[in-house]
């Protein structure tokens, strides 16, 4: 048996390991899947305990078949830093913060896009494009940079200023476009029919979901794996949800933890809370969104499906909170010496909703994901080093070839 395969998230079938062939026949999400039994015999905690403090200590449960295709910055083993509850107001067993903003790019994109790019080194590929709200791109850019690939991203006009100067930093062909992240999505295609770029959109290709799952991985080695009963976790696309639901099965698969999985519970922004509208009810958003630029800005995620499912299966929840709350949460983490960005803001406003409505419980250990650093959003910079395009037909007078 290969080490590695794909099955349905939906009705359980099995496939053989594919790149970029991610649907089933029957509508649901292609995830990777790994020989347990094999992976039991080498990934165990003594084992764990000599390896190198990266994501890529998990490298039996990661996508990647050939070590010398890695593309690794330095990426994962982030710190998971205890804070005391009562400090805040909260009534809670115990506290954490997932630091992700410490990883190489500055936020936890960086897992992901270093699984992706490894996969793409490891088929041979030479040229990669991604749409995004703006840290995914940059890591893009940068571990296409480590690998020697050429990157094209395509971020909407408003994209933080300082993330757009980084792209271009790294050597990725940039581009601002008009309107939203779908809207960037729409150039990445037109460019994969007439060039053959290769995307790495969220969860068009499989290392992404994968890379991120390692947080999962780390939080229950961190805790003494042992599982916490809440993950406070701020949602875009999703597939850092799903990520962290397949990490804990995984783990719970190899014996490594057990018990319950955590109850995850999703943060989005009012305006902008499809998940929210799925689970609770309520509003959804769309092309004209006035939500600020921010990676939780997604109105349509690829599998909203499958992450109300994962809510829903793990007792969680999914809740909107309000740009005034994001901001205050900036600060009331910025006071104790952690630059959150507004995702972060986001899940820490997320949780005390959620304390106060009592759905968080004084039992419980929750951790609480700070995704990416304060400092990328900051104004006042210009990017006008990006040119900023309007009609993806517009690529068919450009000069690239295909590969």
């Amino acid at each position: 048996m290969s080490r590695i395969g794909l099955v349905c998230a939906n009705c359980g079938g099995k496939r053989t390991f594919s790149y970029d062939r991610l649907k089933c026949g029957c509508g649901g999400m292609l995830l990777v899947d790994y020989d347990l039994e094999r992976a039991k015999r080498t990934m165990t905690k003594p084992a764990l305990r000599s390896r190198g403090a990266s994501m890529w200590r998990y490298r039996e449960l990661l996508p990647v078949i050939e070590p010398a295709a890695v593309q690794s910055l330095g990426e994962g083993w982030t710190p998971l830093t205890p804070l005391r509850p009562d400090a805040f107001g909260l009534r809670l067993q115990s506290l954490w913060v997932k630091r992700e903003e410490l990883n190489p790019t500055g936020s936890f994109k960086a897992r992901g896009l270093s699984a992706a790019v490894s996969l793409l080194a490891e088929r041979g590929v030479r040229r990669a494009a991604i749409a995004s709200n703006g840290n995914a791109a940059s890591a893009l850019a940068a571990y296409a940079a480590c690998a020697g690939i050429e990157a094209y991203v395509f971020v909407p006009e408003d994209c933080p200023p300082l993330i757009v100067r980084e792209c271009i930093r790294y050597g990725a062909h940039t581009f601002r476009i008009k309107g939203q992240i779908h809207d960037a999505g729409d150039w990445v295609e037109e460019g994969h029919r007439l060039f053959g770029w290769t995307s790495v959109a969220t969860l068009k290709e499989p290392g992404r979901t994968e890379g991120k799952k390692t947080m999962g991985f780390e939080i229950a080695e961190q805790l003494g794996w042992k599982m916490p009963t809440v993950l406070v976790y701020p949602t875009g696309g999703g597939s850092g949800v799903i990520g962290l639901w397949k990490a804990f099965r995984e783990l719970r698969a190899l014996g490594l933890v057990s018990g319950d999985l955590p109850r995850i519970a999703s943060v989005q922004v009012n305006g902008c809370a499809p998940l929210v509208a799925a689970v609770r009810g309520g509003g959804h958003v769309g092309e004209d969104s006035p939500v600020a630029p921010t990676g939780l800005r997604v109105p349509y995620p690829p599998d909203l499906d499958l992450l109300a499912r994962i809510v829903r299966e793990t007792d969680g929840t999914a809740v909107a909170v309000e740009r005034r709350e994001i901001e205050d949460a900036q600060r009331a983490l910025g006071a104790i010496g952690i630059s959150a960005s507004p995702e972060g803001g986001a899940a820490w406003a997320g949780l005390l909703r959620l304390h106060g409505e009592g759905w968080i419980r004084p039992d419980d250990r929750v951790v609480v994901f700070n995704t990416s650093h304060a400092l990328k959003y900051e104004p006042g910079f210009d990017a006008c080093d990006a040119p900023v395009l309007e009609n993806p037909t517009a690529l068919q007078s450009w000069k690239w070839e295909k590969p």
